[in-house]
């Protein structure tokens, strides 16, 4: 067994931060089932939303939140994050980020950029390579710290409760069993602060912007031991994906219509005047929804962002990630119009948190996109969840120091995992025919519009599925591939359960049965808990 402090799963930008400060006050471990750099964090493109021009404020960045929320944002969370966001990014800038800058008068100032939603320029970014650049820096003073391990290639497979065990009158975490990938076994670690901070569930659809780590692993897990979900009925559909067979999963940024780029149809027409007088710049879910109408409407695959009036010294230099992959595929941004779709994106809802990341559950934490702190409400608004990770993985750490300094130490000897009579996998193929099954039932019955009959579809579907993975799960020693399965179910199941209770349409959950929003019986949040 090994022992801990603070254990942190993930190494996103909201799982590094809590680990960075944590670590001046105990050992901390941070679990990651990749590289330490494969995290939905080094994908982002956009940038971070935070309040630093003159011409902005906090009341206007808390209105354009609420707004895009749908009447389902903490307020109060809001408020919070939005303010707090400057110190957290001195901080990181003092880290040493070095976010882009302008010439402004014969002075330097900050080159904030505009994405849908906002009412001002407040994304404050690195190129178009934002989260690569913010997760560099982390990483970078991560290694300067000697009291952190860093566990590459491990997976958690599930926490350990101390209720379950007969440790404690009080169900709360105590641990986790985590497999290490290279040798195969699994381990038991210990720690009476456990930080879920494991990123979203993008995979769980055929079409996403999101890398392949993306599988829900924190939900399903956190969902396991007992802690409430909460909002999982609203998945963002990022709406300009690129649509080529060579790129499946790149992202378009938001920031490339910040900068003047319109959506136009298989027939040159500017159509999102038609569906929103903010044009483009529209919140997500209204972008996405004009796509999938659009595309529906003509039996074209995609519609067209196009740039192609900005001068190609100014995109190469603005979106040098974005232009040059468009250029390798033989799209030229500057002189023509890019193709693209509607991908999931980012997960709103998660494991529901106070604006500390403390969960129902004593001693576990969830921070990042794997949380629900009331911030995102029904739909995200462009670039808020950076701002997010770095503000309550600040607030947890604070709040699991003070929490460690106030209790005595127990000690504590967990059992170790027992796999019994189990063979290796011998069928790989049911495992990959479960996982394309799962993702296509929730991209054609799960999708941006829906109906009670598709999700009643999905639903019995689903139960079917778990019940061929739990009997595999049993029968068959845990590797990756059978974990991330089993984890991509129990998501797709919580999505669907929790779309199905929700009689309305608003934000991201948009149903063809109930197209209207009710604020009379659905301006609450979706719950859900085992038994």
């Amino acid at each position: 067994m090994k022992e801990y402090d603070f254990v942190v799963i993930g190494s996103g930008i909201a799982g590094l931060t809590f680990a960075l400060k944590a670590a001046r006050h105990g050992s901390v471990a941070v679990i990651t089932k990749r590289k330490s750099a494969d995290t939905n964090t080094a994908w982002a493109q956009g940038g971070v939303a935070c309040v630093t021009s003159d011409e902005d404020s906090f009341e206007l960045h808390v209105r354009d939140t609420l707004e895009a929320g749908a009447g389902l944002c903490d307020e109060a969370v809001v408020r919070q994050i939005v303010t707090e966001g400057p110190e957290r990014i001195r901080e990181l800038m003092e880290l040493g980020l070095h976010f882009d800058e302008r010439e402004v008068e014969g002075h330097r100032e900050l080159d904030l950029g505009r994405e849908g939603g906002h009412s001002k320029r407040r994304v404050l970014h690195v190129q178009d390579v934002t989260g690569k650049e913010i997760e560099s820096v982390l990483l970078r003073k991560l290694g300067e710290q000697s009291h952190v391990d860093l566990m590459e290639n491990h997976m958690a497979v599930d926490l350990i409760t101390a209720g379950k065990l007969g440790f404690a009158a009080e169900e709360r975490c105590v641990g986790a069993y985590v497999l290490d990938e290279i040798s195969g076994e699994v381990e038991t670690i210990r720690s009476d602060h456990v930080v879920l901070a494991t990123g979203g569930c993008g995979k769980v659809y055929l079409y996403t912007t999101n890398p392949g780590i993306a599988t829900g692993d924190g939900v399903a897990i956190a969902w396991r031991a007992g802690a409430t979900i909460a909002n999982m009925e609203f998945i963002q559909f990022h709406p300009t994906c690129l649509f080529h067979p060579k790129a499946r999963s790149f992202l378009i940024s938001e920031a490339v219509r910040g900068e003047g780029g319109v959506l136009r149809n298989n027939r040159g027409e500017d159509f999102m005047k038609r569906y929103d007088p903010r044009g483009s710049l529209a919140p997500r879910d209204i972008v996405a929804r004009a796509i999938d109408a659009e595309i529906k409407k003509s039996g074209a695959q995609y519609v067209f962002l196009d740039i192609t009036h900005q001068p190609p010294e100014f995109l190469r230099e603005r979106f040098p990630t974005i232009y040059e992959t468009c250029l390798r595929l033989g799209i030229d941004m500057s002189k023509q119009p890019i193709p693209v779709v509607p991908a999931a994106h980012y997960q709103c809802g998660g494991i529901k948190t106070d604006v500390n990341g403390a969960t129902n559950l004593p001693g576990l934490y969830a921070i990042g996109e794997v949380a629900c702190t009331g911030l995102h409400g029904a739909n995200r608004l462009a670039s808020n969840s950076l701002l997010e990770g770095l503000v309550v993985a600040d607030r947890a750490a604070e709040l699991a120091v003070r929490c460690r300094s106030s209790q005595k130490p127990r000690a504590i000897s967990l059992p170790e995992w027992e796999s019994g009579d189990v063979q290796n996998v011998d069928e790989l193929v049911v495992i990959y025919h479960n996982w394309d099954e799962i993702r296509r039932l929730m991209w054609d019955y799960v999708g941006i519009v829906r109906t009670d009959k598709r999700l009643q579809r999905a639903a019995a579907r689903l139960r079917n599925l778990q019940r061929e993975i739990r009997e595999f799960y049993w029968n068959f020693k845990v590797s990756v591939d059978l974990l991330e399965l089993r984890n991509l179910a129990t998501v797709a199941a919580l999505i669907v359960d929790s779309a199905l209770t929700r009689k309305e349409s608003r934000g991201l959950h948009f149903t063809l049965d109930h197209p209207e929003r009710d604020d009379e019986h659905f301006r609450r949040n979706t719950l859900i808990s085992r038994g």
